[in-house]
């Protein structure tokens, strides 16, 4: 299986994303065979900081859980309001 198929999954998730020129936590938007839309959060302040259009064939790494995606899924989570 490629990893993009792997990534498709995860669509609307938090995670650790590296690719060849960065690597940073956040939200990925949408994942096509050309590209992942990849929404980066501030870990400092848990507000979106920007968003990168990164093409697939460069995707290195992608951690989908640990303390701290946990820990930013959390913090996201108490700012909904219920």
């Amino acid at each position: 299986m490629k990893l993009i198929n792997r990534m498709k999954v995860f669509e609307q998730k938090y995670v650790f994303l590296r690719w060849a020129t960065g690597a940073e936590y956040g939200k990925v938007v949408y994942v096509g065979d050309d590209y992942i839309e990849f929404n980066i959060i501030d870990i400092d302040t848990m507000e979106y900081r920007e968003t990168v259009i990164i093409n697939s064939q460069l995707i290195l790494e992608a951690v989908f859980g640990g303390p701290d995606i946990s820990r930013i899924i959390a913090e996201i989570s108490s700012m909904i309001e219920g």
